[in-house]
């Protein structure tokens, strides 16, 4: 999930995976899978980054957790 923040400063968490648009006009508008849609103070090239670091973030642990289980498994 991404942080992001709403027009009146209040920050919220974003599941990345259910947007389906992000559009300018000339706010940044974030369209969801349901059509529900949030707008949002930071770019879409931000949005898109935070969704790139996250993403990042996630197969870093990935590989941290299978390089790790299989040294265990080759201790056995």
């Amino acid at each position: 999930m991404i942080r992001l923040t709403k027009l009146n400063r209040e920050q919220f968490l974003l599941n990345h995976m259910q947007i389906e648009t992000i559009e300018l006009i000339p706010e940044t508008k974030i369209i969801m899978m349901n059509h529900d849609y949030y707008i949002v103070r930071e770019t879409p090239e931000r949005v898109v980054a935070l969704i790139e670091e996250y993403t990042a973030k996630v197969r870093d642990i990935y590989r941290e957790i299978t390089i790790s289980d299989k040294q265990n498994r080759d201790w056995k």
